[in-house]
């Protein structure tokens, strides 16, 4: 099973340092995808979103379509890092969708289930750590969002470009062409900024 597992972009050492898993098969594959990159994915959510009710919904959906369309995932196609954010991001354009549409708060407070103190509590340090890359994102305010995203993939979360170019679905060539572009970018903007202090 182990070796599934690092094709599927998890190490034996996520896995074994929490509880053992509790099933075999898919299933136990799954979970250990879950428990390697949960942070990642709330993470991800944490710096777009301040609430935390937010945070957690948006996480909880990311696992919900990930768990539905896992007997398909390709390890040899990309990491299930890379697999998961691809399908954050698509969870979040959703959200920013629905909550531009007037209509939708009814159907959006019908699901809304207020979630524990204790998950209130954990959900905020996770936020407040991500800040300094809410900090971050803001500043890059000046480039365009595919150059930001980029950026983030590679430079925040971690990722190689492979793999970010797997989550945004491109080519990994187009992806280090963009992210040198925007790196470039980014230095101009920063000593623009340092000149005009």
């Amino acid at each position: 099973m182990f070796e599934r597992l690092q094709l599927l972009g998890v190490n034996e050492s996520a896995v074994e340092s929490k509880e053992p898993l509790r099933a075999e098969g898919p299933m136990a594959e799954f979970e250990a995808v879950y428990r390697a990159n949960f942070g990642v994915v709330a993470a991800f959510f944490a710096r777009r979103a301040v609430d935390p009710q937010t945070v957690a919904d948006l996480t909880s959906d990311t696992f919900v379509e990930a768990i539905m369309s896992f007997p398909s995932f390709d390890p040899a196609r990309g990491s299930a890092r890379a697999w998961l954010l691809g399908i954050a991001r698509r969870v979040f354009a959703r959200h920013c969708e629905a909550a531009t549409r007037v209509g939708d708060v009814t159907l959006r407070l019908a699901g809304y289930r207020p979630i524990d103190v204790d998950e209130t509590a954990e959900l905020i340090q996770r936020i407040d750590a991500a800040r300094e890359g809410r900090v971050l994102l803001d500043g890059l305010a000046g480039l365009s969002p595919a150059d930001q995203e980029v950026i983030e993939l590679v430079d925040m979360v971690g990722m190689a470009p492979r793999e970010a170019a797997a989550a945004l679905g491109t080519s990994s060539g187009a992806v280090r062409i963009r992210l040198f572009r925007a790196r470039k970018k980014l230095r101009a903007l920063t000593e623009q900024g340092k000149g005009e202090q």
